[in-house]
């Protein structure tokens, strides 16, 4: 989510929306997307070859580290799949074109910001090794971070502007002046703390006439956030007169944010504003549109889910996951971050986004290789949700279910139609699939990848996998992959191991020379 503009209006006007804070002894809810995202763009880390994991990790880990020192306490909240009413579609698409472009751009020597695709995983690694505290919602988390923060009195750290909106009641502080490079030691005392910058939603709505916070929603919807564009808007503010000092504001982006709060100053709450919007619109329209505006209005509302209970207790209770019918074992799975919300796109809406990554754009992109897999794994989430809009609940369908994937061609994008593998009976179940012993999930797991048992025999029980997904590989690679290749590929995965046997204390015998040397060729 987010109102275009919205975050550089306050930020110009900083003296009056924002305080410094120093913050520590706090516990302090993060927006884990808005974090990954900054700490892999803002740390001068290389994106154009397939991602620089261990330098992003480092990064990562000193963020919480710095947090640490200030005795403030990090929950993360990431996104998890996308919203089943399919709202943010178009502009998923226009996100899904721009990375494109951007990813284009970095391949030819260019500049852009394009997450190497293991980014998250990564991301999630730290966390889990730092004992930070996380959980990944079901679909967009904005409004489950909202609820936590309000419920525990704390800060939200984001750089997401519908932050400015939320009512919050301590305040969201911006990632881009969230200064945890620097951290200070408060005089007189032994404490440390992190200078930062408080958004204070009351200023802003003193600055415009003591405007009923209750009518930001209905600004942010009418502004233009990523569910709705509305072209009444123009209309609206033609009928504006800006304040003193308004037509110095940047852009046509700022004019809209000063003109629309300014206009929606005049109203005591959203019910007459809203009236007065609706008559800039014939009558025919205005119930469609009253309707529209209300169900967006409801995304700044709090959340029904409880995370603290997640964080607590270890429950993850989700009215709208549960009345899809998604098996519980996949839910807790997917807080947990064991599961990539790609399953639960694929599960609920039929539809994934594969994401761009920096390759070359005249060839297939580089999913393509790996068809088969999301083949089975259709096949797997086939039956494990209620359909959704319209499908009927007894029909059996004439051939498998499709599944629509968004993807890269060339320089666009592209939705094409997969069908899921049918499996055998005992997969057809997904509540039951945890229920199958673990030598039949071997089984399948190695079906799909085309690999025998006998040929993982003699390999260490560490590399199994790779090794079985890198035999795939040389199989369904539609460029024939060549000796050089290969040893670069085992060479990456033995690195691992080697520092490892490396960096033993107590090792007598010639292992850790020999790792040395093969490590340094």
């Amino acid at each position: 989510m987010g109102i275009r503009g919205l975050m550089s209006f306050v930020e110009d006007h900083s003296n009056e929306f924002f305080t410094d804070v120093k913050l520590r002894d706090t516990r302090i809810i993060i927006d884990g997307y808005a974090l990954f995202h900054r700490l892999c763009f803002n740390s001068h880390l290389e994106l154009r070859y397939g991602g620089d994991y261990d330098a992003f990790a480092d990064v990562a880990q000193n963020f919480f580290e710095s947090l640490f020192s200030c005795n403030i306490c990090p929950y993360v909240v990431l996104d998890g799949g996308c919203d089943i009413s399919d709202k943010k579609l178009t502009t998923l698409k226009d996100r899904a074109r721009e990375k494109i472009q951007a990813a284009h751009s970095l391949s030819v020597g260019g500049s852009g910001c394009v997450c190497p695709l293991l980014t998250r995983e990564v991301f999630i690694q730290v966390l889990i090794r730092l004992r930070v505290p996380f959980v990944q919602c079901f679909s967009e988390a904005d409004r489950d971070i909202m609820t936590l923060a309000n419920h525990w009195n704390c800060p939200v750290l984001s750089s997401d502007s519908d932050f400015c909106i939320f009512d919050l009641k301590v305040g969201f502080c911006p990632l881009n002046s969230f200064q945890w490079g620097n951290v200070n030691t408060s005089k007189g005392t032994q404490g440390c703390y992190i200078p930062a910058k408080c958004f204070s939603l009351d200023a802003l709505c003193h600055y415009f006439s003591n405007m009923n916070k209750d009518l930001l929603p209905l600004f942010a919807v009418l502004c233009g956030n990523d569910h709705v564009h509305l072209p009444i808007v123009d209309t609206v503010l033609s009928q504006v007169r800006l304040p003193p000092g308004a037509a110095n504001a940047k852009g046509r982006r700022h004019y809209r944010i000063v003109g629309l709060l300014s206009w929606l100053s005049r109203f005591a709450g959203p019910t007459e504003a809203l009236d007065n919007v609706l008559k800039y619109l014939p009558k025919k329209d205005r119930e469609n549109v009253r309707e529209l505006l209300c169900c967006s209005m409801e995304e700044y509302q709090p959340s029904q889910v409880k995370l603290q209970d997640f964080f607590l207790r270890g429950t993850y209770d989700c009215p709208e996951a549960l009345g899809l019918g998604v098996p519980e074992w996949v839910l807790v799975a997917l807080a947990r971050g064991q599961l990539a919300p790609f399953v639960s796109d694929a599960l609920v809406l039929r539809r994934t986004f594969l994401h761009t990554q920096v390759e070359n754009m005249q060839q297939p992109n580089a999913h393509r290789v790996s068809l088969p897999i999301r083949q089975v794994m259709y096949g797997l989430l086939s039956n494990g949700s209620a359909p959704l809009r319209g499908a009927p609940l007894n029909a059996s369908p004439p051939r498998p279910l499709a599944f629509s994937e968004v993807e890269r061609i060339r320089k666009n994008i592209k939705i094409s139609i997969v069908d899921a593998v049918n499996l055998p009976k005992d997969h057809s179940d997904l509540s039951k699939l945890t229920e199958l012993s673990s030598a039949r999930r071997q089984a399948l797991l190695l079906e799909t990848l085309k690999v025998k048992q006998t040929v993982l025999d003699p390999i260490p029980p560490s590399l199994k996998l790779p090794i079985a997904v890198s035999c795939y590989w040389l199989q369904h690679s539609e460029v024939k992959a060549k000796l050089h290749h290969l040893q670069a590929l085992l060479l990456g995965m033995l690195q691992g191991p080697l520092h490892a046997i490396i960096d033993s204390p107590g090792i007598v015998d010639l292992a850790p020379r020999q790792a040395q040397c093969l490590a340094a060729r």
